[in-house]
């Protein structure tokens, strides 16, 4: 379904074999990780290689920067230096997983991925969408998802959720306000390009979600 890397004249893709890039994201809580095993299920039983991964991090190297991006540091972290930490750690997947995993037919089931830096970084912290998409461009060189499932609630919720598992990283211990601003965000991103993502009510028990999520890959893929 997907089109290749180096063909920047397909606005949809970049891919020219059939590896689909299919991205899981939302706010603090929101049940992506939970999700990803079963589309990485639903794949395989339809008899397609599937490759698992997450941002920031999918590789050796990615997640030693995502190591560094996630902690707290004394000084603090500005908007700018997180924002390129992502996107480090972003580039080095490319290369390493996704690029080759797509070059090979293969799908690619990645929890987050650049609309989490335009919905984190963008909107949370106030760096702006003109920042984002001058590193996406460097960075992506046309890639998009195929597919971006967007596990939508309440921050409120979410917070709640992300709390109650434990070992809290930096994000997940924002304010109400900066996931308010993510949510929104996210939100913008999938009413611009509604045929590219699914918004999906994580506020549902897990069951219902599911099952809208299988509904969603039986009616897009």
């Amino acid at each position: 379904m997907l089109p290749s890397c180096n063909t920047r004249s397909n606005p949809i893709n970049t891919v020219t074999d059939t590896g689909r890039l299919i991205v899981l994201e939302g706010g603090e809580g929101a049940g992506k990780s939970t999700h990803a095993s079963g589309v990485r299920a639903w794949l395989e039983q339809r008899g397609r290689s599937v490759v698992s991964t997450r941002e920031p991090g999918g590789s050796p190297l990615a997640e030693a920067v995502r190591d560094v991006a996630l902690r707290q540091w004394p000084e603090g972290t500005d908007a700018l230096t997180e924002t390129l930490l992502m996107f480090a750690a972003r580039a080095a997947h490319l290369h390493s997983v996704i690029r080759p995993a797509l070059q090979q037919g293969r799908d690619v089931v990645c929890d987050r991925f650049i609309d989490a830096s335009y919905a984190y970084q963008g909107a949370g912290r106030g760096l702006g969408t003109e920042a984002v998409a001058a590193l996406e461009r460097l960075t992506l060189a046309g890639l998009r998802p195929h597919l971006v499932l967007l596990f939508d609630l309440e921050p409120e919720l979410g917070l709640q959720r992300a709390h109650r598992r434990g070992d809290v990283n930096r994000f997940e211990a924002e304010t109400l306000e900066f996931m308010r601003r993510v949510r929104a965000e996210y939100l913008r991103r999938a009413a611009a390009e509604p045929s590219r993502y699914a918004v999906i009510d994580a506020a549902r028990p897990l069951p219902e979600v599911a099952d809208e999520v299988r509904r969603t890959l039986e009616a897009r893929l």
